[in-house]
């Protein structure tokens, strides 16, 4: 039987990560999954691609909802109060033109202070509307692409037993929810639909990755060339790029927990 292994939320696009226990899963995800997004002082969003000190910031939302702890290490923590309904301003992801509502200097000034460059802190507003393309349509906040990353352990098994070194952790690859069980590698890539609980998810696309797999999510530091080397050897799609995991939509809504059969519904 294959079930979730483990279940991941990222508030900030391109920070650290917050694992779950359960998670109610919407049209665009979980829960404040890249709800929020780093941007310089014109609007155009930052990654790890060209930021890799983002990855030492962990963010954390409030059980109600109302607050944003921010840390990183060696260097004290802030909260701030999140701001839902303040002036909208223009954000741009990918080259494509969205709006954010600014978090406010406080925010600003400690993730300039960490990343070491200029920048403000945006959250998607409540009339944010994407559409996500792939096969399944779907609806995601600031995520690159569909809402929700699957990658299974099978494929990271897979993955390391080729790599010529230390072995790559699955952290690199940011996943949501990691499926445990499956005796072959890349089984998400085949499964048009995933059934999690009452959850039903659609296959969208193969995970297409970049150079952020190649920072340390630890420190914060370049470490590559892996694991893009050995994905380069064998899983190369027709555009020349190497892929890795897979994007679904959530077809249809609801909770889902660690300890979840992951079902593959027949075609």
């Amino acid at each position: 039987m294959a079930e979730l292994l483990q279940l991941w939320t990222y508030p900030i696009k391109s920070c650290a990560g917050v694992a779950l226990d359960a998670g109610a899963l919407g049209p665009a995800g979980l829960p404040d999954d890249r709800a929020f997004m780093v941007v310089d002082p014109d609007g155009t969003f930052r990654t790890q691609r060209g930021d890799p000190l983002l990855a030492t910031i962990h963010p954390r939302v409030s059980d109600d909802g109302a607050e944003l702890e921010l840390r990183a290490p060696g260097v004290e923590g802030v909260r701030v109060r999140i701001d839902r309904d303040g002036r909208r301003r223009p954000v741009t992801l990918f080259g494509n033109p969205y709006t954010g509502i600014d978090q406010g200097p406080k925010a600003a000034d400690w993730i300039s202070a960490v990343v070491g460059a200029p920048s403000r802190l945006v959250r998607v507003p409540p009339e944010h509307q994407r559409t996500t393309d792939g096969l399944n349509p779907g609806s995601a906040a600031y995520a690159d692409s569909g809402a929700v990353h699957v990658l299974s352990t099978a494929s990271m098994r897979g993955f390391n037993e080729r790599v010529d070194g230390e072995p790559v952790p699955m952290s690199r690859f940011r996943p949501n929810l990691v499926v445990d069980g499956w005796d072959e590698p890349h089984q998400e890539d085949d499964a048009a639909e995933l059934v999690i609980g009452d959850v039903r998810l659609g296959f969208a696309k193969l995970a297409v990755r970049c150079a952020t797999t190649l920072v340390d999510q630890e420190t914060g530091r370049r470490s590559g060339p892996e694991p893009l080397r050995t994905l380069a050897k064998y899983r190369r799609d027709d555009g020349g790029g190497v892929v890795f995991g897979a994007k679904f939509s959530v077809l249809r809504t609801g909770t889902v927990a660690v300890g979840d059969e992951v079902v593959v519904p027949p075609r």
